[in-house]
């Protein structure tokens, strides 16, 4: 029974290791420039609760929490990884000199596919008003 037990956890170990390594780094390679989207993020989510399902040998139907599961192999949701990942590049970019050409896009208007997402100035949207709406 010990040695179950102990294969049980360094599978858990391992697989946690290898998804966040491996797995998770690939799904949110550059994500820090990205411009995400609520429908993004769900897709993100589903993907990853697809594989840590599987991961820990459950399926659908037995209607476990994604909470339980992310608890049970240690990680943190994909939302709240892309959030740190997109306002640790921000700091990189605050501390940067001002007449750096990487700081200066922050105060560069992008044109939004969606008319009138921000009332103020419909189509249009700066890059820091982008990562203050990161949920």
């Amino acid at each position: 029974m010990c040695i179950f037990v102990f294969l049980c956890v360094s599978l858990d170990h391992f697989g946690r290791r290898l998804y966040s390594s491996c797995v998770r780094s690939s799904m949110l390679h550059e994500s820090e420039t990205w411009p995400v989207r609520k429908e993004n993020l769900v897709t993100l989510q589903r993907a990853e609760m697809r594989m840590v399902r599987w991961m820990c040998g459950v399926k659908l139907k037995d209607r476990l929490p994604s909470k339980e599961l992310r608890e049970r192999l240690s990680i943190d949701d994909i939302a709240l990884v892309l959030q740190q990942n997109r306002l640790r590049w921000y700091g990189h970019v605050l501390r940067k000199d001002d007449d750096d050409w990487v700081k200066k896009c922050m105060e560069h208007e992008v044109e939004s596919q969606d008319q009138g997402e921000d009332q103020r100035r419909p189509g249009k949207r700066l890059y820091v008003r982008t990562v203050k709406h990161v949920k």
